[in-house]
């Protein structure tokens, strides 16, 4: 288990985006774009041998060559005064074929061995990003929930475009959860003396079981990292892919049962993304409509659960 290196690379406090697939793979669509639209080159990477079992085993003539894990690898970038550190990784380290999340022994020396690298380089803030299952609907665009692991974060995330704080939601206590790794790691990086933030670009909660990107979530996530860094990107050939994801989804809403759309349609009352005013939906009325939505599902019968 380790870091392995290809190239010496010289870099001043760079800022460590990391990303993993998860949920509409929201932060790694965003994370790996920006990688390449910042043109970072790779230089390195973490084996995963004991984090991950083989995906395959390549055989020649008869002869194994060798295993191959979910690659995990690091890249870095320099624009203007600022410098980048990537981690992209295919994976998220579970415990048993069933795990849902990123869990256990592998998962926390994961992180671990992340907060290695940031130390190595000293980075000097860590970012994550992932979904966060929110009752919006899919015509409407993406907030960023935003996680920081330090009070002194606090003033500077709440600056960006379509920023709500995670703890500020209406009816949430000043508290939440975030499942993965990306909650994992901001914890261990503020154990291990690092400031880190996570941002989460929303989904809507019917669309999280479909198993298929939501890149408009990424595209919150994107503007969001475009302003904070300045970096001034063009991000129309990303509307694009927006777009089409967005006529693909559209197809499959058009398949679920008529009644159960109709309650759907109610999340659109709920435009809470206010330019200047950002309101989140309280956890009373969103359980008040989602009971509803769920009621029609169960009379719906397997096939409204399939459709959906």
């Amino acid at each position: 288990m380790g870091i392995r290196l290809y190239k010496n690379v010289d870099l001043k406090e760079p800022f460590f985006i990391v990303g993993w697939p998860g949920i509409g793979n929201v932060g790694l669509i965003a994370v790996d774009t920006l990688r390449k639209m910042l043109n970072a080159e790779f230089f390195g990477e973490v084996e995963g041998y004991e984090f991950f079992n083989p995906r395959k085993v390549k055989i020649k003539d008869g002869l194994l060559l060798n295993l191959e894990f979910p690659s995990n690898k690091l890249y870095y970038s320099k624009r203007g005064e600022s410098d980048f550190l990537f981690f992209v990784g295919e994976e998220q380290p579970k415990r048993g074929v069933t795990s849902k999340y990123a869990e256990g022994e592998e998962a926390y020396n994961m992180a671990n061995l992340v907060i290695d690298i940031a130390e190595r380089f000293k980075c000097k803030h860590i970012f994550t990003s992932g979904a966060a299952v929110s009752y919006i609907h899919h015509t409407m665009l993406s907030k960023v929930w935003a996680v920081p692991n330090d009070d002194s974060l606090l003033p500077e995330v709440k600056k960006y475009p379509d920023v709500v704080l995670m703890s500020e939601i209406e009816g949430r206590g000043g508290q939440g959860f975030i499942s993965g790794l990306n909650g994992l790691l901001i914890g261990v990086a503020k154990k291990r003396g690092f400031k880190a933030t996570c941002f989460m670009g929303e989904v809507p909660i019917y669309l999280q079981g479909l198993q298929v990107p939501y890149p408009k979530a990424s595209r919150a996530v994107l503007r969001v990292f475009n302003s904070m860094f300045n970096l001034d990107l063009d991000l129309t050939n990303f509307d694009n892919i927006v777009l089409e994801a967005e006529d693909k989804i559209n197809e499959v809403y058009e398949e679920i049962p008529l009644e159960i759309r109709e309650q759907l349609e109610k999340l659109k009352e709920f435009d809470y993304i206010k330019r200047s005013e950002l309101q989140p939906l309280t956890d009373e009325n969103r359980k008040r409509f989602w009971d509803e939505i769920s009621e029609f599902l169960k009379k719906g019968g397997s096939k409204s659960d399939e459709s959906l």
